[in-house]
């Protein structure tokens, strides 16, 4: 399930990529109608990220540290929320054994959760945040 600390990483990263210049936490906030407190610790996890940058003063803000088309939707998630896959057994970014499993080559659920994984990961990957503010459809078929 998407968290809502993605969820606004989402719309902070549509605000910016639709804006094109520097904008502070509490301009994102209110045009996106955030709480500015919560939004500045997604705003830190997305600079630590690599992400967003950020500047002090006039004309400072956060803006976006690359095009918004080398942006995918995948990056902003791992960056907020972890790795894509539900289990470790089945993470590329953050493998780990499960504690219940005996082994995960004799795991039988463990080959539909990499294939969910990889479907997920496909989807979101594929899909940069400058086709979401363009409103490409997305289709998987």
């Amino acid at each position: 399930m998407l968290s809502q600390k993605a969820r606004y990483a989402f719309h902070a990263m549509t605000y910016l990529a639709r804006k094109g210049e520097p904008a502070s936490v509490a301009e994102i906030a209110a045009s996106e109608g955030m709480p500015a407190k919560f939004l500045e610790q997604v705003m830190a996890a997305l600079k630590a990220g690599g992400l967003v940058a950020s500047r002090r003063g006039a004309g400072g803000g956060y803006r976006l540290a690359r095009p918004a088309v080398e942006i995918s939707f995948a990056a902003i998630m791992r960056c907020i929320d972890g790795p894509l896959a539900l289990a470790p057994c089945a993470s590329q970014h953050a493998y780990g054994p499960c504690a219940d499993c005996k082994t995960p080559e004799a795991c039988e659920i463990r080959q539909v959760l990499i294939s969910v994984r990889d479907t997920t990961a496909l989807l979101l990957e594929g899909t940069s945040l400058a086709e979401m503010i363009g409103g490409r459809k997305i289709s998987f078929i």
